[in-house]
């Protein structure tokens, strides 16, 4: 498609886009008494409009019914997060038995290196990027110190060649092929939270298993997002918050998957609950544990509620629109900005780049060569909501269900308003 960047031309695309009745399904703030364009989907989604009475039901049932809302309510708490597997397994590429919801996202992945970080003296090592998300860099090395490991032998990262913004694939498989039987784990964020590009989870997962190593991924930023396949990839397990494209609210409950052919095993390494323990026995109170034999096993307590409860209500969103729509609109409405980026960079006499590569998800990452933070807080005032990353990046990330093709063009004009007055 030949774009152009006019007003017109944005509000054509706005009418042609079968998603285009969403963007009223969600609140948005205001800034100038006008709503804003919304670029940070990728840190916090906004607010479903339908999520208010999901939460509302809990709490009337609460009142209601106390303890017994538990068992009696219409959406008995007892197996609340039963109801998110099968529509969350459409978006990870799983099977429902290979998903579960519970505690947050750097919590289930410390729980699940007990499961898939199993170091010995030869096979030790974790493969994982560069400047990795600083939370999983804390995990990782807690977790290797916690077997005895000193981080700085154990934990090996794929960097980014010299004077490039983004990972390669062969870099990655080369690494893994180097490591060979000293590699115990791969886990890397599967979308990049500076960057935003989207490894080859295929590949790497393919060469991790083919050296005899687990392969994890981190989906915070690609859950909701991207097109995933976990079980067909025939990863070993991943873990991913629910805040961001899956807007459920501000530090909710996490997802984790765990392949099928570790499931309803008893001897496998665990932490374990009574959430994760069978059903049909788990109120007999019995001394030994039975597990579930789905990722329901993983679960160490009952769940949030109040907190999984607009989780379902997001769901219910992603069941009636199918993420194939999604990522359409998605590939569509990232190019279009991507376009309007380079001609304003034309008019403004190169003061950016993007840094973004074309394996990319819902988000553009833009170096500023001039302006920095001033340019950041110049949008910020005028009703752009993004996000600033040091040294000099702000990130763009136009999520499909609730961002016009109009945002895009009405950012541009703000965009080189700010650049030409500072």
């Amino acid at each position: 498609m030949q774009f152009e960047n006019t007003l017109a031309f944005a509000q054509k695309l706005d009418t042609e886009d079968p998603l285009r009745t969403y963007r009223e399904e969600f609140h948005f703030p205001k800034v100038n008494g006008k709503s804003v364009i919304y670029f940070t989907g990728n840190s916090l989604g906004l607010q479903p409009k339908r999520t208010q009475k999901y939460v509302d039901e809990v709490m009337t049932d609460w009142a209601e019914m106390a303890v017994e809302g538990h068992f009696h309510s219409d959406k008995p708490w007892w197996d609340y997060h039963e109801r998110l597997a099968a529509p969350l397994a459409k978006v990870m590429g799983a099977k429902t038995e290979e998903v579960s919801v519970m505690n947050t996202l750097t919590v289930n992945l410390h729980l699940l290196m007990v499961s898939f970080y199993r170091p010995t003296k030869k096979r030790f090592k974790i493969l994982c990027e560069e400047k990795a998300f600083p939370s999983d860099q804390y995990m990782l090395q807690s977790q290797v110190r916690f077997h005895g490991f000193d981080p700085k032998s154990a934990i090996v990262e794929v960097t980014k060649r010299e004077g490039e913004h983004f990972w390669r694939t062969e870099d990655v498989l080369a690494k893994i092929d180097a490591l060979g039987d000293e590699l115990a784990l791969v886990l890397i964020g599967g979308v990049n939270y500076y960057n935003g590009q989207v490894f080859d989870m295929e590949k790497i997962t393919s060469a991790g298993k083919s050296v005899g190593a687990f392969v994890g991924w981190d989906l915070a930023h690609g859950a909701g997002n991207v097109a995933l396949k976990l079980h067909d990839w025939n990863v070993d397990f991943a873990a991913w918050c629910s805040y961001k494209y899956m807007n459920s609210g501000p530090g909710n409950a996490s997802g984790i998957y765990i392949n099928e052919k570790y499931l309803d095993k008893k001897d496998i390494p665990r932490f374990e609950g009574w959430w994760g323990t069978k059903k049909e026995s788990r109120f007999l109170m019995k001394p030994q544990f039975e597990p579930m034999p789905n990722a329901d096993a993983w679960q160490v307590s009952n769940a949030p509620i109040l907190s999984v409860a607009p989780y379902l209500a997001s769901l219910e969103m992603f069941e009636e629109v199918g993420m194939k729509s999604l990522i359409e609109k998605r590939k569509k409405i990232v190019a279009y900005l991507e376009f309007i980026l380079h001609e304003i960079d034309k008019q403004t006499d190169g003061s950016f780049e993007i840094i973004t590569p074309k394996d990319r998800g819902c988000q553009l990452s833009v170096f500023l060569h001039g302006q920095g933070k001033s340019l950041f807080d110049y949008l910020m005032k005028n009703g752009v909501i993004t996000d600033w990353r040091e040294p000099n990046v702000i990130r763009l990330a136009p999520a499909p269900f609730y961002c016009s093709f109009e945002d895009m063009y009405r950012f541009g004009q703000i965009l080189k308003n700010g650049i030409s007055s500072l």
